[in-house]
């Protein structure tokens, strides 16, 4: 049913999203190191010669799988945040939200964090990423002092990593076996605890990196 829907979407001129929607199924079901760009265009019922008139190799592939990961999670983090007023409790729903896109999400979880990319080659996935960054650091800055951005981007990173960590954890199984409701659930609640921590520990953090008391 999925390859024909691909296959229907090809004929109406959209075979870059198509082969996109081959990539993520392929790297879900094997891993990025299963992932071929022939065997997309197979999945997408196209010559091998085709993916080619729209990417120019492996990697452009894959950093459009990227793109479309990173629009993905920017919209999860926004519609996260947005139920929240306090910037401790946003940071904490955004690091959650990352959480629970790792387990519902894996293969755009694998292909934005894990294939390597150098997103300065490929602009479209440099301003998908550095517009979630660029989001989660407005929250951050009124927790900075005198609204520092590089001190808000400090505190995000160190979100981020606490984010990072919890999710490679959900995948090694470290909150339960599988991926079920309850171990993401409790994932996500150690995740949201941990941010908020940071946030109440954030004076030591800036000091440590050296910014200047608000």
């Amino acid at each position: 049913m999925a390859s024909r829907a691909r296959t229907k979407r090809y004929h109406h001129g959209d075979l870059p999203a198509a082969l996109v929607d081959a990539t993520l199924e392929l790297i879900g079901e094997q891993g990025l190191q299963g992932f071929s760009v022939a065997e997309a265009a197979r999945r997408t019922n196209v010559s091998p010669a085709a993916p080619y008139r729209h990417f120019s190799d492996r990697d452009e592939l894959l950093a459009a799988a990227a793109t479309r990961a990173a629009e993905e999670l920017r919209e999860r983090f926004t519609a996260a945040t947005a139920a929240h007023a306090k910037p401790p409790e946003r940071l904490a729903a955004a690091a959650a939200a990352y959480v629970r896109f790792a387990a519902e999400r894996r293969a755009m979880f694998e292909v934005l964090f894990g294939a390597g990319l150098e997103k300065a080659r490929y602009p479209r996935l440099e301003a998908a990423t550095s517009g979630l960054m660029a989001d989660l650091v407005e929250v951050a800055q009124a927790l900075a002092p005198g609204r520092d951005a590089e001190a808000a981007w400090s505190l995000v990173l160190a979100m981020a990593a606490l984010a990072q960590g919890h999710a490679t954890l959900l995948i090694d199984h470290a909150f339960g076996a599988g991926a079920c409701d309850e171990v993401v659930d409790e994932a996500e609640r150690r995740v949201a605890a941990a941010t908020r921590a940071l946030v109440r520990g954030r004076g030591v953090l800036f000091a440590e990196l050296g910014f200047a008391p608000g």
